[in-house]
This record gives C-alpha cells, structure tokens and sequence, in this order.
C-alpha cells in the first residue's frame, strides 16, 4: 500500500478485519439461519460481525453515522450525512451458508453521494481488497485474520475483445443476458458478492451488468475499489451511482437503481443505454 495511505482507510481496514474475524469463529460451527421480512437469509455470522465492526467503528470515527444491513432490517437506520459510512457485515449470505467461499465483509466511506474510500474482504478465499483516492489495493489476509500483508497496486485494464463479464448466478435475468449481449461479451463468468466488482478493479474481467434489485451496502466498497482503480459505475441514465437515497418513491430507503460497471469507461460509453432502461427491463 501507499507509504502514506489516508488514515480513514486504516480505520476501515481495522474495522472490517474486525467483523471477519467476527464472521469466521460462526463459520465452521453448525450456525442458525433466519429469514428477514424480505425473505432474505440472515445468519448468526451477519450479525455478529456487524456488531464487531460497529463497535470497532464507534471507537474508531465516533462522529460518522453509519448506516448498516442489520440494523436497516430492524428498522435502524440513521439520516444520510454529507459523510456516512456503509456497511454490509456478510455480503454473500448464501455464499456463506453453502461455504463455497465467495462471501465477503464491506465497508465504505461516502461523501457527498459519492463512494470515496472502500474495503472489501473474502476470508474464505483469504484475500483483501482497498482502496480510494485514486488508488486500489489488493493484499493477502494472514491466517489469523489480524492483518492484511503484500499490498499491491491494482489497475482496471481496458476492455478486451470480446470482453469478459461477470455475472450473478442467481440473477441473470433476460434484461441482463441483453445487456451482455449490446456490450459484446464472450466469456461469462460467475462469482458471488462483491468479489465481481473487486474481479473488474484487478483487471480480470471487463463488465458487470446488474439490472436487478441491490442495496447500497452491497456494492458501495466494491464501486469505492473499481474507481479507484479507474473503472466506472453508471446508472443506465447513464450518471455516476450515487448514495445515500431515500424518500424516491418506488423504490426502498437506499435501494440501487440497475446499474452497470466496466473496469474501462469507454466500453460504458458504447452501450445503447436506452435500449435497457427499466420499461424494457422489467
């Protein structure tokens, strides 16, 4: 990492390695699993490692409101702020049930709608993912979940030809099979959580259409990563995603519009974003 890295990062870092820490004392245990009103699973791993990282984050930047998962589920959730931080405990819930090792532990920092600093960490797979600023990181988790060690640069690629995306295997829906289709896409690959965006960030892949429903906890660190990185995040009106949205009727407190990232903005640019737009989505 930077020899000088912003010192929220490190905080941030600090906290998320917290919740794994949190998340991996559930993992091998014969853990419960409950059903939320959304009839989404939670775990005993979600919650214990989103308090572990409150705790850690209260100490840590105690005047930064944070709006959390959980906590939203439960009917918690503070105002949006110029500055907030979001925090997704166990992104990848199924992933984590299963134990096929493609959960992951986000956090990020937003400012003025915009994801300015993110973390991202796949125990499981024992990797680290940070970044912000104008720079992003990948890094090694050592086995104790204590630190991140061999820290180095990551830069998106530009698109190859054809390009390869990433997609959800639960979610590929005809709207985003369109969607791969207008961008050219050859090789298709799936993984679950954030680690698609982390995947873009790295210059592994190139696309990651997601024309269905997400919240901003979900991909906040990863979009923080990806720009960093150099990628980009558009709506399909074609702006910058942007955080910390409630009130728009329709859609829940801190949903995500369908959205679409590529580690190089101009395969973004090439798309007939009318030709997806929800009327044609839905």
């Amino acid at each position: 990492m930077s020899p000088r890295p912003d010192p929220r990062l490190v905080l941030l870092i600090g906290a998320a390695l917290a919740g794994v820490r949190a998340a991996m004392a559930v993992y091998d245990t014969d853990f419960s699993v409950e059903r939320k009103a959304d009839d989404s699973p939670v775990s005993e791993a979600d919650r214990a490692a989103e308090r572990a990282i409150l705790e850690h984050l209260s100490a840590a930047m105690p005047h930064i409101p944070v709006v959390a998962e959980e906590a939203c589920a439960e009917g918690h959730a503070p105002a949006p702020e110029r500055a907030f931080l979001l925090v997704d405990p166990l992104d990848g819930t199924k992933e984590f049930i299963s134990r096929n090792g493609e959960f992951t532990v986000n956090i990020a920092l937003i400012e003025d709608g915009a994801p300015v600093l993110g973390v991202v960490l796949a125990p499981a797979l024992g990797l680290a993912y940070a970044g912000g600023g104008g720079e992003a990181y990948k890094g090694s988790l050592d086995a104790g979940f204590a630190h991140v060690v061999g820290w180095t640069r990551i830069r998106c690629r530009p698109a190859a030809l054809p390009p390869v995306a990433m997609a959800s295997r639960s979610h590929l829906n005809p709207a985003t099979e369109e969607a791969l289709r207008l961008a050219g896409t050859g090789e298709c690959r799936s993984i679950g959580s954030s680690l698609k965006l982390c995947l873009l960030a790295e210059g592994e892949a190139d696309f990651y259409p997601r024309l269905g429903t997400t919240m901003e906890w979900d991909i906040a660190a990863g979009d923080a990563l990806l720009r960093a990185a150099g990628g980009s995040v558009i709506t399909l009106d074609g702006a910058p995603l942007r955080y910390g949205k409630t009130g728009a009727a329709g859609m829940r407190d801190f949903e995500n519009p369908f959205f679409l990232a590529a580690g190089d903005p101009a395969l973004l640019k090439r798309l007939p974003l009318d030709r997806l737009r929800p009327s044609r989505a839905a």
